[in-house]
């Protein structure tokens, strides 16, 4: 058996790692040309072609991550139908490996494969993907989530806050503050606006420039309001840089750790999380899709090819890998417009390829 795993795991390895290089070197020349259109637009010295090179190379570890699953599946139907085609499967067939000893061999293999992309999707890809857009960010301007900036909800004993932020720059700053101050009736206390905040000690914001108006009266016909200036402004708060950096940059590049964290601070201040939780159990589920994409490719080794099989098999590869990533996609969006199960939308793709392979695997064993 250890010769046995000796011969597949570097037929497997070897071929997963031609078609991921391939993959990325594809993207790598299209996010670069993309990029070109960018060069020479920045708003200080420039965002010139070495920045643009940088920025793509940091978006690496993000492909790596969305493409390994499909990689592992076309890496391994290659494998399997290269091994058919030259009956050396058969071979080992007829030497004691039976369907389920080969399942099994695959799928200790598809948990090395778990563990790379889990890694690479929750530790490596993240950072990455941070400082890139920081360094973006540095020569062309600031972070911003469209027209409006980012909504964050803060909840004290006696107010709720309702925040905005306009953009946050490459070094932690951020820019176009508007707070909402509300007490526990639903009343308006305070509104404030500040042009600059920074990050402070002992969980606090710095507020720069700000023009805060105080209402006393709430919505009542006498009520009053006073309208105040200061320089600079500290508001104790719990909005950490992170769950700034979370509201402003995209969920599905955000490690589990940080989606949790972020799914319970919106679930305690009240607000929508459903978009995070569906995010947070994708990264959750993902790599276990590498399993998934081993069990359905162990079938195309008991199927018989000719001279051209293979290249025909390794289509289908890409297919059923393109596929999968689609309804991956539209699962998820599906989901969030029908207010499923977050769980239950993320699991649902894997479990439906998981079935296909597993059946298909079945009738091609039942059959020979």
């Amino acid at each position: 058996m250890k010769t046995l795993r000796k011969l597949l795991y570097a037929e497997v390895l070897i071929a997963v790692s031609a078609v991921t290089l391939a993959f990325i070197s594809l993207f790598f020349f299209f996010d670069f040309v993309d990029e070109l259109n960018a060069v020479g637009h920045g708003q200080t010295s420039g965002y010139s072609v070495a920045q643009a090179l940088i920025y793509v190379s940091l978006m690496i570890p993000n492909h790596v991550y969305e493409l390994l699953p499909i990689a592992v599946l076309i890496g391994s139907i290659f494998v399997m139908a290269r091994l058919a085609q030259s009956s050396e499967f058969t071979i080992l067939r007829t030497s004691g490996l039976g369907p389920w000893r080969a399942l099994r061999a695959l799928l200790l293999l598809g948990l090395v494969f778990v563990a790379v992309t889990f890694a690479v999707g929750d530790y490596l890809a993240p950072l990455a993907d941070k400082s890139a857009q920081m360094l973006k960010a540095r020569f062309q301007g600031h972070l911003t989530v469209g027209k409006t900036g980012a909504w964050i909800k803060e909840k004290q004993t006696y107010s709720t806050f309702s925040v905005n932020v306009g953009a946050l720059e490459a070094d932690g700053t951020m820019r176009d503050i508007r707070i909402f101050e509300l007490d526990n009736q639903g009343r308006i206390v305070s509104v404030a606006q500040a042009k600059q905040a920074q990050f402070g000690p002992a969980q606090s914001w710095l507020l720069r420039e700000v023009v805060r108006t105080e209402y006393s009266g709430g919505t009542q016909a006498g009520a009053r309001a006073i309208t105040l200036r200061h320089d600079n402004f500290t508001w104790l708060n719990q909005i950490s840089a992170e769950m700034v950096a979370s509201a402003l940059l995209r969920p599905d590049r955000m490690g589990t750790i940080d989606l949790f964290q972020y799914v319970r601070h919106l679930e305690f201040n009240g607000q929508a999380a459903q978009k995070y939780e569906i995010q947070f159990w994708k990264k959750v589920f993902y790599p276990l899709s590498c399993l998934v994409m081993m069990m359905l490719a162990l079938p195309f080794a008991y199927m018989h090819f000719r001279t051209s099989g293979t290249t025909s098999m390794v289509f289908v590869g890409v297919m059923a890998g393109i596929s999968f990533v689609l309804l991956n996609n539209v699962m998820g969006d599906l989901g969030y417009l029908r207010a499923w199960q977050p769980w239950f939308t993320a699991a649902l793709p894997g479990l439906i390829y998981s079935l296909i392979s597993l059946a298909t695997f079945g009738w091609l064993v039942v059959r020979q």
